[in-house]
């Protein structure tokens, strides 16, 4: 159990706030993300990883809003990000750009200017047309642009196939039989300078095996660059460590970072890591209000404020989430399914879930740190969720309501 939130006398907080206060101060949906979880990872991570020349770079696709992003730079995280996007919103919350990968299949010219304008670490590439294409453009602007590949090592992951990227068929990465030869291009290049060796095989993994035999695989190549006058500044491996929604045993990040700490001994390349998941996951809840108890003659359905347009991971990976009454109330305790208003078959949050709840009671979505609000869509004219990060006794709004008015301010019809 994520002991930063548990219940105090039949009553859930968030650290030391009562979680039915937030949804009073600020309504529902909303998310709840604790200050204390997200350090306590992320200090994890650099203990675990400490006695090494490292960067753990935060994945800022997991959940990118700003709060989250100025606790990691000032404690001295870098980033990776898979657009020009996520770098403004780095930058915007005074994250260093020096300490920025730039990852992702289909980065525009656009996007590569911004970041070489930016200085960025590391530009992960993808494929020898994105390559050139970098080649290009750094040589118009005068500059050199620093560059690794991410190589495909071919290895199972062993996770949903939808967020498994590391196999032959994945569009993501250089495949490894053609990556020796697109190294020496690289190398050859007048406007990019190779600094690194990447690869990410996937997310939500909860064994410690394919972690090691991908990092075996890339060491093997890391050594035969060398022998071709190929010398690395580093070595990323990427992230996608599990985290425990239900019943999953995922390594620690001790556990983790020791293995990949021995996969490296006595390497001289600085170790880079690309956690988010693992960071923010189990950092955060999204509360929800209920609407209605809908009883019916095979199932029985509890209705709620939210849906698959804040929480798109049930609809769309059949992902679990543990659902906890906010406030534990002497009710009649039923199967339900728990489901939003979204005008689709598809909009649930939980299947059979076992609840004491009359209309009106709060729910949490644990859990919902990752790939929550950063997925969260305006499905339906629905404006997206308020934002909240809970320190100790403080309450602080990190992302204010959408409005309906907002989401059609930038859309004009025919006079």
């Amino acid at each position: 159990m994520n002991t930063h939130f548990e219940y105090r006398q039949g009553r859930l907080f968030a650290e030391d706030v009562p979680l039915a206060e937030i949804a009073s101060r600020f309504g529902t949906p909303c998310y709840v993300y604790s200050h204390a979880a997200l350090m306590d990872r992320y200090r994890e991570f650099e203990q675990g990883l400490a006695g090494r020349d490292h960067l753990v770079c935060y994945a800022v696709k997991a959940n990118s809003n700003l709060a989250l992003l100025n606790l990691f730079a000032r404690l001295g995280a870098g980033f990776d990000i898979v657009s020009g996007g996520e770098l403004q919103r780095v930058l915007a919350a005074g994250g260093d750009a020096a300490k920025v990968v730039f990852s992702g299949v289909g980065k525009t010219a656009a996007e590569m200017r911004l970041a070489l304008e930016a200085g960025i670490l590391c530009f992960n590439v993808e494929s020898e047309a994105e390559l050139l294409r970098l080649n290009q453009v750094a040589g118009d602007m005068g500059r050199t642009a620093p560059v690794s590949l991410r190589v495909n090592p071919d290895v199972d992951p062993k996770t949903h196939p939808y967020i498994s990227t590391g196999l032959k068929q994945s569009k993501f990465g250089v495949a490894f039989a053609e990556a020796l030869g697109l190294y020496r291009k690289a190398a050859a290049l007048p406007h990019v300078r190779v600094t690194g060796l990447d690869c990410h095989i996937g997310s939500q993994l909860t064994e410690a095996e394919p972690f090691v035999a991908a990092a075996e695989k890339v060491l093997g190549l890391a050594d035969a660059l060398a022998r071709e006058g190929i010398v690395l500044d580093h070595l990323d491996l990427g992230g996608g460590l599990g985290i425990c929604y239900r019943d999953e045993t995922p390594p620690s990040i001790a556990a983790y970072t020791d293995a990949l700490k021995q996969a490296v001994q006595g390497r001289r390349e600085k170790l880079l890591v690309e956690p988010g998941r693992s960071l923010v996951g189990n950092a955060g809840v999204l509360l929800t209000r209920v609407e209605y108890l809908k009883p019916g003659e095979e199932k029985h359905f509890v209705i709620v404020d939210a849906a698959m347009n804040d929480l798109m991971r049930p609809a769309l990976y059949d992902a679990y989430h543990a659902i906890r009454e906010v406030e534990q109330r002497d009710v009649p305790r039923r199967r339900y399914e728990v489901v939003g208003p979204v005008c689709e078959s598809g909009d649930f949050l939980g299947h059979d879930r076992d609840l004491a709840v009359s209309e009106g009671d709060l729910l949490a979505i644990m859990s919902a740190g990752a790939y929550g609000m950063s997925m969260s869509s305006n499905y339906n004219t629905r404006p997206r969720a308020a934002e909240v990060l809970v320190e100790g006794a403080s309450v602080h709004l990190a992302r204010e309501r959408e409005t309906v008015e907002q989401l059609f301010a930038g859309e004009h019809f025919r006079a």
